[in-house]
């Protein structure tokens, strides 16, 4: 079994989701006590939100790939990285570690065309949503339409993970506001909904809506298990 590494914190709440997730991953796979093997540097998520906010993406990337190093250096096999909005400096990170980084959006994208779904809505940061490194990705290396929400809903779903979910709160109304702006994507013309921020899952589950919707959290931690346990 590969040692899987983890850059976490981004926030701790999603991170849980990462580490229950890949221990079941494991468990499910090989059955009885076994369990993942993980070596993990957890930031401080105030620093990161902080510099994300004044616009200060290499001091960013600075911070994980001194966090990616470590990991490294811990004995991983190789690296994820457990936010989608970090994937912005994923490049900066890979250019400084000797383990590959199995990317968020490519792990997604996989998902979305084994199940033949060419155009899809994108929920997340404002960073992630407006940003060409997530979506871009999609759609020039994975050949998937990428819709978003319009502006004053793209407010709402940043504001939302920042202030109440990244801080454990699961606010009702909240959902409520996200499930009309899932319906209004889907109603453009998406075929499915990415769950673009590791933290929304926490909120929106797929039985609060028909419309069907890929957890980026759960999709990458399957296919950690999934490259961990290969030959």
């Amino acid at each position: 079994m590969k040692t899987i590494g983890m850059l976490g914190g981004m926030s701790w709440e999603s991170t849980t989701s990462y580490y229950k997730a890949l221990n079941q991953g494991v468990k499910d796979a090989l059955g009885g006590l076994h369990s993942a093997k993980i070596c993990m540097v957890s930031v401080d998520f105030a620093e990161i939100e902080t510099l994300q906010h004044q616009g200060d993406w290499p001091e960013t990337a600075n911070i994980l790939i001194k966090a990616a190093m470590a990991v490294e250096a811990g004995g991983a096999d190789f690296l994820l990285i457990c936010t989608n909005t970090m994937h912005k400096v994923a490049d900066d990170i890979e250019k400084n570690i000797s383990i590959p980084i199995l990317h968020i959006a490519d792990a997604t994208a996989e998902k979305l065309k084994h199940d033949k779904i060419t155009c899809v809505g994108l929920l997340g940061t404002k960073f992630t949503m407006e940003q060409d490194f997530y979506k871009g990705r999609l759609a020039d290396k994975h050949n998937i339409e990428v819709l978003i929400p319009e502006p004053s809903q793209r407010k709402v779903i940043h504001d939302v993970i920042y202030s109440e979910l990244c801080l454990g709160k699961i606010n009702k109304a909240s959902r409520t506001q996200y499930l009309q702006i899932i319906q209004s994507l889907f109603d453009r013309g998406a075929q499915a909904v990415i769950l673009g921020c590791t933290e929304i899952a926490l909120l929106v589950l797929q039985q609060h809506t028909n419309v069907p919707l890929y957890d980026t959290t759960k999709i990458h931690a399957e296919t950690a298990v999934n490259f961990a346990l290969s030959q």
